[in-house]
């Protein structure tokens, strides 16, 4: 064991930058799909632990009735849910002016249990102070200090022809006398039940929530441009006004036009499981048949919750797609890296078979080269899901307020990730090896014998084969000549244009369609950019092993006198040429990696994406191939022509 371990040591600073390669893909692959992944349960624990922190209602009855709920409505919900926390209380939506309509919520602050709310500017309200709920850019500002004027003949008006009714003269007039109340707002709050910033579709109008893809709000959301939550106490009764008034004379008293029930176990959510929809059917079919002269409202129909966990979702699909894309492409570098680095060790293995090691203790070494390599990519994976999953929930900050990020989730995802990475490279280089360790020390001695040239398809027109100036002769002959190394770049630098254009797709989507928030906007980019990343990483380490294999050749040139450029050029036309064929294939990649994002998300047709974004695939892999020269001009500028001349080929 010392022996090999010794020897693997030795491999790892012979084979360094191979080793390094592998490392890197498997640090982008691991850590970028796991991210996404990991986001995921990132935002459904998140939503979850808000759900059961601010104790949100998993139901809401509204009122058909003028009279609103008795007290006899509500002792009968209590029967059937006799654990939880119940509260009633008023909301109307009521006319001010030409502005629009602004929504009143009369709380009692005091005993408040269920939905409540954070106070995320300025104090707790006092008696004739009220509270504002948190707006963005679609309800007009308000803020701390503001004032705002109750006319409680207008509110009461306005009610009663909602109602179909109308007030009568003896109340009419009465209301009139109350004076109008001027409340300040004393803070602004953060709604449990709106976060969303794109527009509140009101629960209190499912039939009109909107799919949690698109930023239109409901019908006339434009309308409503603020939410105050008021104290209970303010609402005047006729004792208010004379006090001569029979204390049996019913009242222009807001009855309970709203119930809010949060069940007892808060376990039970857990991001629209399966268990909490099936016992919330079965309670909602219960509290309509106790209470039929009511609408009862899920948290289902909320928009907030509802659009939220739906990306959760998405993000997991999204995720899974992604990942059988990045582990081709990985599996194919770690194939070559491996293919390439047990050539380089023939006569080292015929010295184990001489050695009487067997074929097993010699393809254990490579395997503990592979897995070293991977394992520490996959460690330092962790570290990088782990930032992008907390990157991803920062861009759906520009679509939500979100609630507070969980500081630890269980890496579920990622260790899915790492199992199948890890199982994935010790099955290719394990085929990559067995051949070549079950060969006679006699073969594995000899030199490799090279590749012989072959005419390539366009020797048969010889007309035009004449004219082509020799270097790109040589060039083409040498894209055949290492067949599987081109058909590997080909198919790798396809899935890195395909995911490329899969990210675009979903940008497209988003700026050019409508069809979608920031917040895929967001994963969009970092799609786009961690395929380029990959891109760039396929190249270099595809190209790196073409420079060792050719050294004498490059050496060769050198000594010939020819230039700089012309040196490079022999390395980089295969690049290129390579990219662009991995490109032509990448297209058709890219338009089935885009039908099954669409198909995820459940927007968007391959046929729908803007004719630019096809275009712009192509320069996105051709600046990262770019670089990847830029970088590699010196690797291969400083062979040593002296010790590459000299070698055994």
């Amino acid at each position: 064991m010392k022996t090999q371990v010794k020897s693997v040591a030795r491999m790892f600073k012979k084979h360094l930058a191979g080793f390094l390669s592998m490392l890197f893909i498997v640090f982008v692959s691991i850590g970028f799909i796991s991210g996404l992944g990991t986001a995921a349960d990132q935002l459904r624990t998140s939503l979850s632990k808000y759900y059961a922190s601010q104790n949100v209602s998993d139901f809401i009855l509204k009122s058909r009735s003028q009279s609103g709920f008795s007290e006899e409505d509500i002792q009968k919900i209590k029967g059937i849910l006799p654990d939880a926390d119940i509260e009633s209380g008023v909301s109307l939506d009521v006319k001010v002016a030409e502005k629009g309509s602004v929504r009143l919520n009369f709380v009692d602050f005091d005993n408040i249990t269920v939905n409540l709310f954070d106070i995320i500017e300025g104090n707790a309200p006092s008696s004739e102070e009220i509270l504002a709920e948190s707006s963005d850019e679609v309800i007009e500002k308000i803020s701390v200090g503001d004032t705002f004027t109750l006319n409680f003949y207008e509110v009461f008006a306005q009610v009663s022809q909602q109602n179909g009714e109308s007030l009568d003269e003896q109340t009419a007039s009465l209301l009139k006398l109350l004076p109008e109340k001027h409340l300040k707002v004393s803070g602004i709050v953060q709604s449990p039940l709106n976060f969303v910033l794109s527009g509140d579709p009101s629960f209190n109008n499912p039939q009109d929530t909107v799919m949690p893809d698109t930023t239109v709000g409901v019908k006339d959301m434009d309308l409503l441009f603020a939410v105050y939550y008021i104290p209970k106490s303010v609402i005047p009764t006729y004792r208010d006004i004379l006090s001569f008034i029979p204390d049996d004379m019913n009242g222009p008293v807001l009855k309970n036009t709203d119930i809010y029930i949060a069940v007892k176990d808060r376990t039970l959510f857990k991001c629209f499981s399966k268990e909490y929809l099936e016992k919330m059917n079965v309670l909602k079919a219960e509290i309509k048949q106790a209470v039929p002269n009511c609408e009862v409202i899920t948290l289902e129909d909320n928009y907030s919750f509802k659009s939220l966990s739906s990306y959760s979702d998405k993000l997991s699909v999204i995720g899974f797609v992604i990942m059988a894309a990045f582990l081709l492409v990985t599996m194919l570098v770690v194939f070559s890296s491996m293919t390439r680095l047990l050539d380089e060790e023939r006569p080292q293995i015929a010295c184990l078979v001489t050695l009487g090691y067997s074929p097993a203790q010699i393809l254990f070494k490579y395997l503990l080269f592979a897995l070293t390599a991977t394992a520490i990519g996959g460690f330092g994976a962790h570290f990088l899901s782990i930032g992008i999953s907390n990157l991803v929930y920062t861009v759906f900050g520009a679509s939500y307020v979100m609630p507070p990020v969980t500081p630890y989730v269980a890496p579920v995802f990622y260790f899915i990730v790492l199992a199948v990475i890890v199982l994935g490279t010790l099955f290719v280089t394990a085929i990559a090896g067995a051949k070549m360790t079950c060969g006679t020390p006699t073969d594995l001695l000899r030199p490799k014998t090279p590749r012989a040239g072959k005419k390539v398809f366009l020797e048969k027109f010889r007309s035009l084969w004449k004219r082509i100036p020799f270097k790109y002769k040589s060039t083409f002959r040498n894209l055949f000549r290492y067949l599987n190394r081109f058909l590997m770049s080909v198919i790798s630098i396809a899935f890195s244009t395909g995911l490329v254009l899969a990210g675009l797709a979903l940008l497209d989507l988003c700026i050019y369609h409508l069809t979608g928030t920031a917040a895929i906007v967001g994963i969009s980019v970092i799609i786009i950019l961690f395929a380029g990343l990959l891109t760039a990483v396929v190249i270099y380490t595809l190209t790196n092993i073409s420079i060792s294999e050719r050294n004498r050749e490059i050496a060769t040139l050198m000594v010939l006198g020819y230039g700089d450029r012309e040196v490079t050029g022999y390395i980089y036309r295969e690049i290129y040429i390579n990219s662009a064929i991995g490109i032509v294939f990448g297209f058709p990649v890219g338009a089935l990696l885009s039908k099954l994002l669409y198909d995820t998300i459940g927007l968007g047709t391959v046929g729908g994406i803007s004719w630019f974004m096809w275009l712009s695939a192509p320069l996105v892999v051709i600046l990262f191939t770019f670089l990847v020269t830029l970088i590699l001009n010196r690797k291969i500028l400083s062979v040593d022509m002296n010790k590459s001349l000299k070698a055994i080929e």
